[in-house]
């Protein structure tokens, strides 16, 4: 099976998210990220999945700059992959493996190649042939329904139906709005809540993670501590 992640914005905690399902994926996972830009002290990359959750973790393209991948690749004059050719190695790779996640950079538009060619065409690529299923992360606080709306709107548009919604570093103390939310997610979405990792999860040692991400996923997440 190939699993998409995706968040609906930049910081959102799509890789802690990433890396918790990997870690409840099974010994024969691999996670990959097709563009990593700006890696840095405040920037988690694919070495920190590869940490906490203990899988093999496979990334095509490194770029210096904090930008989406196009814009960081024209600014270096860099060549990097175009979505079909992400597509082909990622059907390879999923062909020697029970399970492969594939994280996203930023939201689903944000553009992956040069061409202009996204995460959501990414997944339309994967969709045709193998067994798909997306999921989004998102913030739990103000902003967090429009910006979960139109995410899901914009892949429903394509004919892809996500499998449901992650809240990515829920604070321990929770607002009105971020407790609220986590109805309102659900309800106005019409996609169930399949994980709520919370905030600090990046810290624990990788054993304690492991463990942990097990009672983050849907049936278990009854509260968000």
């Amino acid at each position: 099976m190939i699993t998409i992640v995706t968040g609906t914005d930049t910081g959102v905690g799509k890789t802690i998210a990433t890396a918790a399902l990997a870690a409840t994926s099974g010994p024969e996972t691999l996670v990959v990220k097709p563009a990593q830009t700006g890696v840095g002290p405040d920037v988690p990359d694919i070495s920190v999945v590869e940490r906490l959750a203990g899988c093999a973790v496979a990334e095509f393209t490194r770029l210096e700059d904090p930008l989406a991948p196009d814009t960081a690749a024209r600014l270096r004059g860099v060549e990097i992959p175009s979505i079909a050719e992400h597509a082909a190695r990622i059907r390879e790779l999923a062909r020697t493996r029970d399970s492969v996640i594939v994280e996203g950079s930023g939201g689903l538009l944000v553009r992956l190649d040069t061409a202009g060619g996204t995460l959501l065409d990414l997944a339309r690529e994967l969709a045709g042939e193998q067994r798909l299923e997306i999921q989004v992360v998102t913030r739990p606080g103000l902003g967090t329904l429009n910006h979960t709306e139109l995410t899901v709107a914009a892949l429903r548009a394509r004919g892809l139906e996500p499998a449901g919604l992650i809240l990515g570093a829920v604070p321990r103390s929770v607002s009105l709005a971020e407790e609220q939310n986590r109805t309102e997610l659900p309800r106005l979405t019409g996609l169930p809540l399949t994980a709520a990792i919370p905030e600090g999860a990046a810290t624990l040692a990788p054993d304690v993670f492991r463990k942990a991400a097990a009672s983050w996923i849907t049936g278990r997440c009854d509260s968000f501590a």
